[in-house]
């Protein structure tokens, strides 16, 4: 009898767990279709049944964020976002309260300099939790005031006129890589070898942000490999934000969970490295290798503190130091890779590249090893083939989020945007633009960034060059553009000259195609090279 009870109350709760279950699926699915149904955004076109099997043909875009999602673990979505403005137009719906534009007209009206169109929780994913606070650097923090007010002590660093200063630190740099390469793949029994280009300039790019900050390169290109495993953190660490960016409560329940941490690696030893070099330089142990008559970024930092007390403090020169390390070198590297990339698989675009470099030798002759800024960034096509790169495979290929301010936002055809609705452009779709960048727009052509004396005017060649220019977000606009930019072209401009000018270099496999992953920063590998002395 006994016997018998148990298992009418084990069946008697086994059903009440299944009738609960399915009233609250139920409950979830009229609550997603009551959502859709009232919302102000249900009009705007998109993909309502996700063509992918992964996600068994559910109507879910206009009601949850795991359609994008998933599509950000397959590592292009930008690719699928170009398809989807190709079938539905400039205005598509991607989640239940985010708008992808590709209207380039509307990017000085979202992306303005008074920051009314704020920034989202997309980006607190790269924020730090430290004694149970948030900590929030100049890329996550989404409050404009604070923002305006934590730039303000180092804006001037990094203008152009702060940056050129620092040339002296990246030409040892370059001078190392290209003893380096000649090491591994030029010199005695390595004559030959194929060099992984991809690999060795993103070493580069980190051991000079070392450099610029700290007056020590990190050691990547010194050790020839990852030594301690940075880079891959990094990696990790952009595939979750990514991830978590697309439904960004994920961020408090993972890396930001009060009670047990379940996030990306931490990035211990740059802060490790950051918080060294500051006591270090406080202390004046590190003469051995730094020297104040080249100041570096740590040295301008501590003379922020001096000038804005009530700002900068030594956690705040931490935050500077770290955002350095972390934003500053991946995105260089991904600009480097795309233009030697894409002009290598274009014989035609090599060969006019190599001889514009090489026709300014006896410059190169009377100057150091590494070409000087001021030359190459007067070589005409080298700055049309940096340009085409960034606008084939931008650095950033995701959408940048703002919220719509109040009294909304009205598109050119008319359509109404409510106030805190979340719109945004991806600088990769608005690349290819066919109204700003012509038929041709899916095609690498650098000579679009040049006037064609046979089919324009001056004038008309200059309108162009403003449209493209107005269009172009491959560092972002506004308030928010990349503090960073003139480092990033400084070292771009730099290596490139001096590697053209110095190296044959060809494509190992000529006929493989890259690979490439999007998690927020494009990765790219499989640029292989043949590396030998000039001929």
């Amino acid at each position: 009898m006994d016997s018998f009870l148990f298992l009418a109350l084990d069946y008697s709760l086994r059903g009440f767990a299944v009738s609960l279950f399915g009233t609250l699926w139920i409950a979830l699915v009229f609550w997603y279709l009551a959502t859709y149904l009232i919302s102000p955004l249900r009009k705007i076109p998109g993909p309502f049944l996700a063509a992918s099997v992964a996600v068994n043909n559910l109507a879910i875009v206009g009601w949850t964020n795991l359609w994008r999602m998933y599509h950000v673990t397959q590592g292009q979505s930008q690719v699928v976002l170009h398809e989807l403005h190709q079938k539905y137009g400039p205005v598509v719906r991607i989640a239940p309260n985010v708008v992808d534009l590709d209207l380039p007209e509307m990017i000085k009206t979202i992306y303005n300099t008074k920051g009314d169109y704020r920034k989202t929780e997309f980006y607190h994913g790269s924020s730090a939790k430290s004694n149970g606070r948030i900590i929030y650097n100049l890329f996550s923090e989404c409050d404009p005031d604070i923002h305006a007010q934590q730039k303000r002590p180092i804006a001037k660093y990094y203008s152009l006129t702060g940056v050129l200063p620092l040339e002296p630190h990246i030409d040892e740099v370059i001078n190392y890589l290209c003893q380096r390469l000649e090491e591994e793949f030029i010199d005695g029994s390595n004559a030959g070898i194929t060099c992984k280009l991809d690999q060795w300039l993103l070493f580069y790019t980190w051991d000079v942000v070392g450099q610029a900050t700290f007056s020590e390169p990190i050691g990547y290109l010194k050790n020839g490999f990852d030594f301690d495993g940075t880079i891959a953190i990094s990696d990790t660490a952009m595939d979750y934000f990514s991830l978590v960016g697309q439904l960004p409560v994920l961020d408090h329940l993972l890396d930001k969970n009060p009670i047990y941490r379940i996030g990306p690696p931490a990035f211990g030893n740059i802060t490790n490295i950051s918080i060294t070099h500051l006591l270090d330089r406080l202390q004046g142990k590190d003469t051995s290798y730094h020297d104040a008559n080249k100041p570096d970024f740590l040295d301008r930092f501590i003379d922020a503190k001096d000038k804005y007390p009530d700002i900068v403090d030594d956690s705040q020169i931490i935050s500077y130091l770290m955002i350095n390390m972390i934003a500053g070198a991946d995105t260089t590297a991904i600009t480097l890779n795309a233009a030697i990339y894409f002009a290598l698989k274009d014989p035609r675009v090599w060969a006019r590249l190599q001889k514009e470099i090489r026709a300014c030798q006896s410059s190169l002759d009377a100057a150091p090893s590494a070409v000087p800024y001021n030359i190459a960034s007067a070589l005409p096509y080298l700055n049309a083939v940096v340009r085409e790169a960034m606008r084939m495979h931008p650095g950033v290929a995701m959408t940048l989020e703002r919220y719509v301010p109040p009294g909304g936002l009205t598109l050119p055809n008319g359509q109404y945007i409510p106030q805190g609705s979340i719109v945004g452009m991806n600088p990769y779709v608005i690349a290819r633009n066919r109204s700003v960048w012509g038929e041709d727009s899916d095609v690498f052509r650098p000579e679009r960034w040049l006037r064609d004396d046979s089919q324009e005017s001056e004038e008309e060649f200059q309108a162009r060059l403003r449209l493209m220019n107005n269009s172009d977000l491959a560092f972002g606009a506004g308030s928010r553009i990349c503090i960073g930019r003139n480092l990033g072209l400084l070292e771009v401009y730099k290596v490139m000259a001096t590697l053209i000018s110095r190296y044959d270099i060809e494509l190992a496999h000529p006929h493989r195609d890259w690979k490439t992953h999007n998690s927020f920063f494009v990765r790219q590998e499989g640029i292989n090279v043949k590396l030998s002395r000039r001929s």
